[in-house]
């Protein structure tokens, strides 16, 4: 059997279609999967010694928060360096990045794997690759007709990436070059409405020299928007220092900020810069800044209006050209009221504000920061694979967060410890289990979550979510005194779309 021409005319015109928006590469992996049945397709995004997933076809939905590092996985650094289509043996010994990411599938290995990499003229931009339960599954298919699909698919992904980039540059700049020794930091997971619109607003301000004030829950990743917001900006090339000034003895805090002279105060043995002058040309991240002493809220107000600082011990003015981007947890406006902080640098900070949603706000992120996260669990503990059971999956989306990412991120190492420890073969499955919250926390995941009882983890995804749909709409139906319209509105879902639901589901 060989990929027939109707196979090939339609994935090119799903290229086409699929060129823009967020799910601009699905159709295409879709036809694909369809085409060649296979047990799981991927397209991979390369990218700073790793590939990033795109849009993906019969794999766990947690797959698409993930990172594949090269050093962490040889088969797909096989495929970076191949040049060509490479074919797998069955009895390879190289570990598959999507082993035990398959659901569904009472064996935990992949057998048959397929990878192209897909390239821009001489430049690796990312790779397909086609994996299947059956070890001769793509024996069928030539090389010459996998390369053809490959040059489809590497036309369709180069373009996609122009378009970025045009779409990037459309405004009036460009961020300079970045050192080429200089690491890359940890994007932004996840492609929720309200994220999405946190990333729009950082593509926004990160161009311009505005201050930024970054508010948030404790635990929602606000010092990844900094990072964000200093790497997309003309300051990229030059420091981002850090300063946390809750952790800040008021002894200690203006030396730290603007730096001392020697003799200056007991132990001022030498001169020191301070974060300021650390951060001249770049950007300076003041972190938890509703915790500075009102001593210094005026010294530092200064700074922002002219640029010049005093190190501790001296009277000659230093210029500075700093940016500055600060955070807090605090409500801002009520610290202003209470007179904790002063309203003329509040105002001064805040010149942008951003927002960073809660995680329980972000609804299908979950999952992707836990695929994220697992896969990082992976590569530290030294294990095959670590995959989310179904019902674990729900459990996770179930969970009220007062603690965020990092508090998912915690929940995850954990449950990997605990499971690690129940099964030593290194294929390690996070189940409802393997999962321990605190409290009240505890008692609102529990309470939602019936449906991740001891056997849930052996239905099929489509089943188990139904499960749940069905006891959470029907627990929120009757606190809302069994009326549809209010649980419409706790839910936050148009009415007549509930009333669907809940008659699809059999409660009405």
């Amino acid at each position: 059997m060989t990929i027939s021409v109707e196979s090939l005319a339609s994935i090119a015109v799903d290229i086409q279609n699929g060129i823009r928006g967020r799910d601009r590469f699905t159709r295409l992996i879709e036809s694909i999967h369809g085409a060649l049945k296979c047990d799981a397709t991927a397209l991979l995004r390369y990218e700073n010694q790793q590939f990033r997933p795109l849009a993906t076809a019969g794999l766990a939905p947690d797959v698409m928060g993930r990172r594949f590092s090269l050093d962490a996985h040889p088969r797909l650094e096989a495929i970076a360096r191949a040049g060509d289509v490479v074919r797998f043996p069955a009895d390879s010994d190289l570990p598959d990045p999507y082993d035990g990411l398959i659901p569904e599938q009472k064996e935990l290995h992949v057998h048959a794997c397929v990878g192209m990499p897909l390239f821009s003229g001489q430049t690796l931009i990312g790779a397909l690759t086609l994996d299947g339960m059956n070890a001769t599954q793509f024996d069928e298919y030539s090389d010459e007709e996998l390369r053809l699909l490959a040059s489809l698919t590497g036309g369709a992904l180069n373009n996609a990436l122009l378009l970025e980039q045009l779409e990037k540059t459309a405004a009036t700049f460009t961020p300079p070059a970045r050192r080429p020794d200089e690491n890359e930091e940890v994007d932004i997971i996840g492609e929720s409405a309200p994220l999405l619109n946190l990333k729009k607003e950082i593509g926004m301000v990160a161009p311009s020299d505005l201050s930024v004030l970054i508010m948030g829950e404790t635990g929602t990743g606000k010092e990844l928007v900094a990072q964000a917001l200093h790497r997309q900006s003309a300051r990229a090339a030059n420091p981002l220092i850090y300063l946390n000034c809750a952790a800040l003895p008021e002894s200690v805090a203006e030396s730290e900020l603007f730096g001392h002279v020697k003799g200056a105060f007991t132990g001022a043995i030498h001169d020191r810069p301070g974060k300021f002058e650390l951060a001249d040309k770049g950007t300076l991240f003041l972190d938890e800044i509703g915790e500075l002493p009102l001593s210094l809220q005026a010294k530092l107000l200064r700074v922002l209006q002219y640029g010049d600082l005093q190190r501790v011990g001296e009277d000659k003015a230093l210029t500075v050209d700093v940016r500055i981007i600060a955070a807090t947890n605090l409500d801002m406006r009520l610290a202003v009221t209470e007179g904790r902080f002063r309203a003329d640098l509040y105002h001064r900070l805040s010149v942008f504000p951003l927002f960073v949603p809660a995680l329980r706000e972000r609804g299908d992120d979950i999952v992707l920061l836990a695929g994220y996260f697992c896969e990082k669990c992976r590569v530290k503990f030294g294990l095959q694979s670590v995959a989310l059971s179904p019902a674990a999956r729900i459990r996770l989306e179930a969970a009220n967060w007062p603690g965020n990412v990092r508090e998912l991120e915690h929940a995850i190492h954990r449950a990997a410890i605990v499971a690690q420890a129940d099964n030593r073969s290194g294929d390690v499955i996070l189940l409802p289990q393997h999962f321990s919250f605190d409290g009240v926390h505890a008692a609102k995941s529990e309470s939602v979550t019936t449906a991740a009882a001891a056997d849930i983890y052996d239905m099929g995804l489509h089943d188990a979510t139904r499960q749940f749909q069905r006891e959470y709409i029907q627990r929120v139906y009757e606190a809302s005194g069994r009326v549809w319209a209010e649980a419409a509105r706790r839910l936050g879902v148009d009415p007549g779309n509930l009333h669907r639901q809940a008659q699809k589901l059999g409660l009405k």
